[in-house]
């Protein structure tokens, strides 16, 4: 017997105010380990919930986790709430129009996805309550996604030992089961030591650390044509050397985002980066030392929770926009290109319609699309329980991600809309899966056929921490 509806009035009972959690996240945005305010936010709903609380999750300050429920399986619910710096922009407007302030902005759309997972898991508490049924679920507030590798570190600290299944989801265009497709990375800071001296009466005297990394970097560039078509390599400045020209720069710092298809590959790439910055510091006689910021594994899949989630999409059916949601959307799609559209239909291996400025469809099982180049922590949670992501529709199609526009369309009613409707797909999978133990066995069977029943070991060094305090441009 199924009740499924049962646990999705439950969730439109909660809409409204997980709305308004989701809008006031959006109002606060905060980078990588910083999300003081927005993990303050989400507590006060755990604690109006009646939650049980754990607070400083792996000894991340900004990391919690809330548990409802006795015995039975454990169905962890995650969720994010961290934002990008350099998107700061107006709510509702089809223009690019920054707000005064630091330049943060929710960019990848984790004020909604924090919100719903959250949501869903409230859904789930009640639904166990309700029918006496044995079983817990844990909503997991995860920071530090954008370049953090929270969830690595919860992961290593224990934070996952006796979940059994994990559900996820991000924003997107369109709302159809995640395939199960991300990038292994690691952040490297590589910081080079020279010798300062006046760079026009005593030139010979210097050793400048800024060459050094302008070496490295043309180094890196040469590799490129010779590493996997599908790796990854990005860099940045965080202090390159100084403002004066007159002077031999003697101190420099880059930080390198290194990604691939699995954590061998990146191996194998990182060992050529770093044999680049040796030669770079030998060819300019400075030193190089290195810290590794963050690291994540690669997306392991799940046959039997993709299939079950698939299951509770067809079910549920596409989410309902508004005619007023759809001509805001097609707003939106007049910044953007015709590149960026198509593109969007590409990723999911759907079909164009140009007509069409929302999804209104759910993405077919087995559509192939041109895959995601990007990586995600929840990589390494999946190498340790199984795990499956949704994607849920809250923004105009082609919207790309980490852009102005996704920041501009986060309060909209669409995202609102979206952000309800994936928290259905979540609660209902969560709950299918607590009343059926032969599908939890099943996923654990089809994850222990994919990690070849050996632990899962963490991409991050022994001794590495995560960066608290530290923004992304430090």
């Amino acid at each position: 017997m199924r009740n499924d509806e049962q646990v999705w009035r439950s969730v439109d009972e909660r809409k409204e105010a997980y709305a308004a959690l989701s809008d006031r996240v959006w109002g606060m945005p905060e980078l990588c380990y910083n999300e003081h305010r927005s993990v303050a936010e989400h507590i006060a709903m755990l604690e109006a919930e009646g939650f049980a609380i754990t607070r400083d999750v792996a000894g991340i300050p900004t990391a919690v986790m809330g548990e409802a429920g006795e015995g039975g399986p454990v169905i962890a619910i995650l969720g994010e709430y961290d934002a990008l710096p350099g998107l700061s922009q107006e709510a509702g407007v089809a223009e690019h129009k920054p707000l005064p302030g630091d330049g943060y902005g929710h960019g990848c759309g984790h004020n909604v996805l924090g919100s719903a997972s959250l949501l869903a898991a409230a859904a789930v508490k009640d639904y166990l309550k309700a029918n006496n049924l044995p079983g817990r679920v844990r909503y997991y507030g995860c920071p530090a996604e954008e370049g953090g590798a929270a969830k690595g570190f919860m992961v290593r600290g224990g934070a996952f030992d006796d979940v059994d299944i994990a559900i996820s989801w991000h924003p997107a265009s369109f709302s159809g089961v995640n395939e199960a497709i991300s990038l292994a990375n690691t952040r490297i800071d590589f910081s080079f030591t020279g010798r300062a001296a006046h760079a026009a009466s005593s030139p010979h005297l210097g050793r400048s650390a800024l060459d050094a990394i302008e070496l490295m970097n043309v180094g890196v560039n040469y590799m490129r044509e010779h590493m996997p078509s599908d790796a990854r390599i990005h860099y940045a400045y965080l202090n390159a050397g100084g403002i004066a020209p007159n002077v031999v720069q003697s101190q420099t710092k880059v930080r390198y985002l290194i990604r691939a298809r699995n954590l061998v590959e990146l191996n194998a790439l990182v060992t050529r980066v770093r044999k680049i910055a040796d030669g770079a510091a030998l060819m300019t006689e400075t030193t190089v030392s290195t810290q590794v910021i963050s690291a994540v594994s690669n997306l392991l899949g799940n046959s039997p929770l993709e299939q079950l989630m698939q299951d509770n999409f067809q079910r549920l059916g596409p989410p309902q926009f508004t005619d007023a949601d759809k001509a805001y959307a097609a707003e939106i799609q007049k910044t953007l290109s015709e590149e960026d559209i198509l593109s969007g239909y590409r990723r999911q291996g759907v079909t164009p319609d140009t007509g069409k400025a929302l999804c209104e469809l759910i993405v077919p099982p087995g559509a192939k699309g041109a895959g995601m180049n990007g990586s995600t922590d929840v990589g390494d949670v999946s190498w340790k329980v199984p795990t499956v992501q949704a994607r849920g529709a809250t923004y105009a199609i082609g919207t790309p991600g980490h852009s102005w526009q996704v920041v501009a369309q986060g309060k909209a009613p669409a995202a609102h809309t979206g952000m309800v409707h994936v928290a259905k797909v979540m609660a209902g999978t969560a709950v299918d899966a607590l009343q059926n133990p032969d599908l939890i066995a099943k996923a654990k069977a089809d994850h222990a056929a994919r990690t070849g029943g050996k632990p899962y070991v963490s991409p991050l060094p022994a001794d590495a921490k995560p960066a608290l305090g530290m923004s992304l441009a430090e």
